[in-house]
């Protein structure tokens, strides 16, 4: 079995050469960035991921990308998906009832399971929509405070692909909206291929859909 430990730079999995040495020097002593870039490999991707369990795993991408159903179908232990909180509210929501009416309070419910699961010592994956640059920044506190860190697992789909994913799930974003991920995902994507990875990240692997479609498990040992 092809298996990939993704949570130290001592595993194996690193940097381009290019990237960490450019890493080092903006960080003096503090270790390089660790990426692995699993697009394109057709064949030759793992199919298990493992991190540290006092690490927080963030699975970040555009709207319909596939996080949740990523997520759903490898993750083993604790996920947070704001996806299953909606589903939650809306069967028991009426129908008649616009979502943008509860939508505060699916937030509302949705971030407290995000601070009682990092409460916990187990290892948690959180569905990261990118739209919230605070967000990324407490679950990296949350790691610190646990002693491990944050990860990114990035899924690198077209936009089209996206709006494809969208329409397959009924449940599109607005024009508007869709932009302002894509502008906010383009520019993570930019930072992270350079090995500039969002502050108090310590690693990210890069998926596309071949890749992701390859994962069978994303789990924690240790």
């Amino acid at each position: 079995m092809d298996r990939t430990t993704a949570y130290a730079a001592h595993t194996g999995i690193a940097v381009p050469e290019q990237h960490a040495a450019q890493a080092r020097g903006r960080r003096g002593d503090r270790p390089a960035p660790v990426v692995r870039d699993l697009r394109e490999r057709a064949g030759r991707t793992p199919r298990e991921l493992d991190f540290d369990p006092r690490d927080v795993v963030a699975v970040t991408g555009l709207p319909g990308s596939g996080k949740s159903t990523l997520m759903r179908r490898v993750v083993r232990g604790r996920r947070v998906d704001s996806q299953d909180t909606r589903d939650r509210w809306d069967a028991r929501v009426p129908a008649r009832v616009p979502y943008a009416l509860y939508r505060p309070l699916v937030r509302l419910a949705h971030y407290a399971a995000l601070r009682r699961a990092l409460r916990t010592a187990e290892g948690v994956v959180v569905h990261d929509c990118g739209s919230q640059p605070w967000v990324r920044a407490w679950l990296a506190r949350e790691a610190r405070r646990r002693g491990g860190t944050l990860r990114l697992l990035l899924l690198d789909v077209s936009p089209e692909t996206a709006r494809d994913g969208q329409r397959e799930r009924g449940r599109g974003v607005s024009r508007y909206a869709f932009r302002r991920h894509r502008r906010t995902t383009a520019r993570l994507l930019g930072e992270v291929e350079r090995g500039e990875l969002p502050a108090g990240c310590g690693s990210a692997v890069l998926l596309d859909r071949a890749a992701a479609d390859t994962l069978n498990r994303v789990g924690f040992t240790g």
